[in-house]
């Protein structure tokens, strides 16, 4: 693993420079696979995930956003105040010195992560500053490197898996509404169901297979439903056994099957 690519070095609190809006504002990364990501910002704290390989991916998605009494324009609830748009171009990173550096699916310039940020604890029922963690023998084993793409299978590229895509064993009348589904977005987003509720996030892929995808918040409509959602955002690769797309975990074991939507 090369010391500019390891994961386990975007841990801690920082501050974000070198974006167009948003400098200042406080990044807050922890390996916690549920809400690992906080950003303090004027308008509040963005909660979300984060993934990130040895291969030097990154991706970040918002699950919510807590707001602060500030009553200016921009801080009034809504979708755009969710994620940051640059914290949506992120696609990968680097170590540089003590900074960390996001990059964009080009491998242009997203954000620049300067340490020893110190976020103060919210006002009213805004989240704390969350405190950061020892890196642990097991934080380490958990952005280890993912067990190789089957040689059966076919890495699958950013441009094959644009697209929309159905569990392999979906049958028709099953389900409430349409059938469960994902639809890979060209803007580094996800949508889709499991079935009877919607779900959504972000995904990155990269070389030899390499895929991370998070997964926002979702209805709670009981149905005898397939975790489409879930099948992404435990996948670290993404290969392609003829035309289904296979995804699987980090120790190699399959996640799920989809096709091509016809």
């Amino acid at each position: 693993m090369s010391p500019q690519t390891d994961p386990v070095a975007l841990i801690g609190s920082w501050k974000v420079a070198e974006v167009d809006e948003g400098a200042g504002d406080i990044l807050q990364l922890t390996p916690d696979r549920h809400d690992g990501l906080l950003l303090f910002d004027r308008c509040g704290v963005v909660m979300g995930t984060w993934r990130a390989n040895v291969n030097g991916l990154f991706v970040a998605g918002a699950s919510g956003r807590s707001v602060s009494d500030n009553d200016a324009r921009e801080c009034r609830p809504g979708p755009e105040l969710m994620t940051p748009a640059w914290l949506r171009r992120a696609s990968a990173f680097r170590v540089e010195g003590d900074s960390r550096v996001l990059l964009d699916v080009q491998g242009g310039h997203v954000a620049r992560l300067l340490p020893g940020a110190k976020p103060t604890p919210g006002p009213n029922l805004l989240p704390s500053p969350a405190e950061l963690p020892v890196v642990t023998d097991e934080v380490r084993r958990a952005f280890a490197p993912a067990a190789a793409l089957p040689e059966a299978l076919t890495p699958a590229s950013r441009d094959t898996l644009l697209g929309r895509w159905v569990p392999v064993d979906a049958r028709p009348g099953r389900f409430r509404s349409g059938g469960p589904y994902v639809e890979l977005r060209d803007d580094g987003g996800w949508r889709g169901s499991d079935g009877c509720n919607g779900e959504g996030g972000r995904w990155v892929a990269g070389p030899a297979g390499d895929f991370l995808a998070t997964s926002g918040p979702t209805t709670l409509m009981g149905c005898d439903n397939v975790s489409v959602g879930v099948w992404l955002s435990k996948a670290w690769r993404a290969g392609l056994d003829g035309e289904v797309l296979v995804l699987l975990d980090a120790q190699g074991g399959e996640t799920g099957r989809l096709r091509r939507d016809s």
